[in-house]
Order: C-alpha cells, then structure tokens, then sequence
C-alpha cells in the first residue's frame, strides 16, 4: 500500500513515524512572499516491485518557478544534553530529517519508511488573486536497470493529486528591518574543500557561501575576519589562517595591504550584505590574549600576536592605533561607513572577567569612536556597569534586559540555551525554531545573532569534522547547533530543514510589522494572544506548529482586508 499526501512545512517527517498530514489547503502570501510544504509518501510492502517502483512528481499552477528538495536524514550521536525540557520530539541517537538536496521529482519509496520532499516558491511580485496549486505523483511504468534491461513495473497503480488553494494579496512584503547575523567561518570552508586560502576557489567558495547567506537565510550582516576570527580556539592553539589583511611591519611601522578585504567587501555589496561586522579584537573567556595576526617582518611571515601576547600589551596598542584607522576609511571607501560597521571586544564575558574585558576595551575605545561595539552579553550586572552598551543577550536570560527597556536589543541563543526557550537542535520541534519570529516581533528585538552558520569544525577546533556524519562537533553540542547549512559539491550550499523554517520565523515578523502599519502594535498583540490564556514570553510560548500556522494565515488576512 503506497501513501502520499501533503504536510506542512514544520512537520519533521522521520522514518519510523507517521506525519501530520496538512490541516488547512488554503493559504495566503504576499508578493515575493515563501511558500513552502512537503510531500509525505510511504509504502508498507516488502517486495522487490515495490522497492524500485518509482514515481514522477510535479507541480503546477503555481505563481513562480516551483523547487522540489530531498528532505534527507543526517545522523546524531548527541540530539540533547542531559538537562533539558520534555519538549523535544526524541532524545536518542539516531537519523533526523534536516539537510534538503535538489531533487528532479522522481521518488522511490523505501518500504516500511516515512520520506518527505521539501517543496517551495516565492511568488512573483506580478502575482496577485487566486491561483489553485496541483501536486501530481504518477508512477513510472517502465525503468531502466542497471543491466540496460527494462522492466515493467505496476501499470496498474493509480496517479496521487493533491491541491493547495493560494491567495496571492498584491502587495509586496516588506524588507527585512531584523539585522541577522549567523558566524561565518572561513577557515571551515578552506578546510572542507581543501583548498589555499585565497586561490580563486577559495574565493568562489566564499562567495557561494555568501550568496546563500543573504538570499537564503537572511543574513544582513556578515562576520568579517579581517584577521582570523579567535572564536571556539583551543588556548595555546590556532585555526586555519583566514585574515583579510595583509600586514608588514618594518622597524615601529605598519604598512597594510587592503587587496583581499575590498574583494570580501565586493562580494558582500553584490550579495546584498547591509552590514559587516569585524572580528573579535581579543580572545574568547575573558579578553585575556590578543587574536592571531600574521605580518611579515624582515622578510618572513610570523605571529605577530596570538595567545602568547597579553591583551594590554602596548604593542598591540601601537598595532591597533596603526590598524584601525585605515580600516575605517578602506570599508568606508567600500561602501561600509561607521553606522554600517559592528565590531566586537570579547564573546559572552561574565563579571568575573569584567575588569579583564574593561582593559582590553580600553586598548580600542577611542580609536573606535563613533562605532558600535556590541557583545554577546547574559550578566544583567555586567550590563549596569555600562562596559558593554549594546548587548547580544540569550535569550533565556533576556527578562531583565527587557523589564528595564535596554534598547536596540539583540538576542542570540546556542548550545546552553536547551530549556524552555526557542532553539533549533535537530531534536526540537520546528515551531520552537519558527516562534522565535513572534518573540522579535513582540519585544522589539533589533538584531538576531548565531554562532554558527557553517562551523565544521570539532569542539575548540581541534580538527575538522565532515557536517554530514558528525553533527554534533564531536559530541561537544546538541546536533543542530554548530551549522545550519551543508557544503555542497563544488562549493555549493545545501540547506536545512532549519534554515528553511528560520527564514519563514524572519517573514513571520515582516508580516506582523507591515500588518502594525496598517493597525496598531495593540491589535497585533490581541492577534497573536487570540486563544491563549498568558502572555507569551521567552520561555513560555505556544509550542504547536497549528498555532503559527494559524498565525500567519490570520495575519495576512487582516492585511488583505485592509488594502
């Protein structure tokens, strides 16, 4: 017996369980608007027939070129910590739906398992009124083996037809205002690839990667390294030099070589990249050593500074007041002036490493003056101190940050942030991915950061990982939390299940402020409590992909009425 019928695109359809099918076939978009869901299909029979039966799948009728996608199963030896809320789909290792291939519309069923095909469109910015969207799976009468033979398969099996009812309202949706940043690290590409830094395939690769990052995932703004970012590094030890900037230190002088810096420029313009922000000035858990910076002195590369220099180092001082000036007018010349520009001191410090962190400040402050210095922050009595004035807060320990209306708030969660919160492990439902749109949107989050768009590396970086079969950096964190895209074949990106239902939580928010526009904040708020008996809240939210669902179709139904 063969099934096929449409789910929706939260559903993660996993081999041994049967999935949800699709509650509502009516649905609405805005110009250039996503739409996306998939095909759940399923054969109990055991026979050889029914184990190469294939089957042809199309659609028609839709507003724009349709995308057909492979939702394939990864492995995960670490899906969760040991600490965690009951909320998460299953805690054992195992295979999880996640990473998406192309895919040409021919399936073959695998007997006894659930299997999904991830489809999706963005609706033409010409489109507007009903369109009737028909999804046909119609079995291949005869295939080609391996020998060269033909074998007939089961003429006899019926064609599946499936139909979605689209709305199309003739208004575009508005641009992303959330500024979104997800770590890009170079070094990961180098090493996957296997490729020299800096030769044209690395740059094709890094330019791939960064295309996908702003017309895929969202991503405004990308982590720059204009020398190696000094980010999950074991103490004592380095990662793969990436450093933009090409240094020479002659006597007490720097000279510098912009080259390479204004071609990442370049590409990130191209791309639609809005914002840069610049790697860490000092070193992780507590701003104590200064990053890797290679120069040429007398003629051969060294590491002018790195692990074995002191964060106060006035040498170091004398590089920056050389460095950061010349930097400034190079991205500006870019196209990247001061309000374009975020640059960091250290990640996450904590009070106890407040006066190490303050001096390391200290070191830049007044060369940065006029730029934003932001800092993933959770110490709410850090933050009163007044060191780090724009905070990236987790969002479990955000309550405080907003009962004291800090503004222009940013938020970011990782591998600690596994209780009661939002987050985007493989393990965890994709609405508790997806609601962190509704979050952003209610307490007026101005930017979204993650650590990890395409960390392939194991814990502190001590060697790299193949993202394909290790998922979890090495047993290190929950899969799901290093990386949300996959490295294709000749620098391509493959995408994930959860970079597709991160971006819909981001047009989650573009609706619910363009529907404000047209309102008020307080009729979007009644909106988004309809039915509910609490507030939502960081950690207390609905949990139920019916509810988002529901969500967006009201909203834009609101906005339609009012247009």
């Amino acid at each position: 017996m063969y099934e096929f019928f449409l789910t929706d695109s939260l559903e993660k359809v996993f081999a041994d369980s049967r999935p949800r099918p699709i509650q509502d076939h009516t649905v609405f978009s805005l110009q250039g608007g996503k739409i996306a869901f998939q095909l759940a299909y399923f054969v109990a029979s055991s026979s050889d027939i029914d184990r190469m039966q294939q089957f042809k799948v199309t659609i028609n009728g839709a507003p724009s070129t349709v995308r057909i996608r492979t939702v394939e199963l990864v492995p995960s030896q670490l899906p969760a910590l040991a600490e965690r809320d009951s909320a998460y789909l299953r805690t054992e290792p195992g295979l999880f739906p996640d990473l998406l291939t192309p895919c040409d519309g021919l399936i073959r069923p695998i007997p006894g398992q659930w299997r999904s095909l991830f489809i999706d469109f963005t609706v033409d910015q010409n489109a507007a009124g009903p369109y009737t969207i028909t999804l046909s799976v119609v079995p291949v009468e005869h295939q080609v083996l391996g020998n060269g033979q033909s074998m007939d398969m089961k003429p006899w099996l019926s064609s599946s037809h499936e139909q979605l009812s689209l709305f199309v309202i003739n208004a575009s949706i508005p641009k992303q205002k959330l500024l979104v940043t997800q770590w890009f690290h170079a070094d990961c590409l180098a090493n996957y690839y296997m490729v020299n830094v800096f030769c044209e395939q690395y740059w094709n690769i890094v330019e791939s990667f960064i295309w996908f990052a702003a017309k895929e995932a969202g991503i405004n703004m990308l982590l720059t390294p204009i020398f190696t970012p000094p980010l999950d590094t074991e103490i004592g030890q380095t990662r793969t030099t990436v450093q933009l900037v090409q240094i020479e230190k002659k006597g007490d002088r720097y000279f510098f070589t912009w080259d390479h810096l204004r071609r990442w420029c370049a590409i990130c313009k191209k791309a639609g990249i809005t914002h840069l922000e610049m790697a860490h000035l000092f070193t992780q858990w507590g701003a104590l050593y200064t990053p890797k910076i290679v120069a040429k002195v007398e003629g051969r590369e060294e590491d002018l500074f790195g692990w074995h220099v002191k964060a106060t180092d006035p040498d170091y001082r004398a590089f920056l007041q050389a460095f950061i000036p010349e930097l400034l007018i190079v991205l500006e010349e870019e196209g990247y002036e001061k309000n374009f520009l975020r640059f960091h001191i250290s990640d996450e410090p904590n009070l106890e490493q407040l006066e190490s962190y303050l001096k390391a400040k200290q070191q830049v402050e007044d060369l940065l003056d006029g730029c934003v210095i932001m800092d993933a922050l959770s110490d709410f009595e850090f933050y009163k101190t007044g060191i780090v004035q724009h905070p990236v807060c987790a969002n479990d320990h955000i309550g405080p940050f907003l009962e004291h209306k800090v503004p222009n708030l940013w938020i970011y969660y990782c591998v600690a942030q596994n209780k009661d919160v939002p987050n985007r492990f493989f393990s965890m439902p994709s609405s508790r991915n997806r609601i962190m749109g509704v979050l952003m949107y209610l307490y007026q989050i101005e930017g979204f950061l993650h650590w990890g768009y395409n960390f392939y590396n194991s814990q502190y970086s001590k060697k790299p990982i193949n993202p394909f079969l290790v998922t979890d950096c090495d047993l290190a964190f929950p899969s799901g939390d290093a990386f949300i895209v996959y490295p294709g074949e000749d620098g391509s990106v493959l995408s994930s299940l959860r970079n597709e239902i991160q971006k819909e939580g981001f047009e989650d928010m573009q609706c619910l402020s363009m529907l404000e526009s047209l309102t008020s904040r307080s009729f979007v708020f009644s909106l988004l409590h309809e039915d509910l008996s609490y507030t939502i809240t960081f950690d207390h939210y609905p949990m139920d992909a019916v509810y988002l669902l529901k969500m967006r179709k009201r909203c834009l139904e609101e906005i339609h009425m009012r247009l």
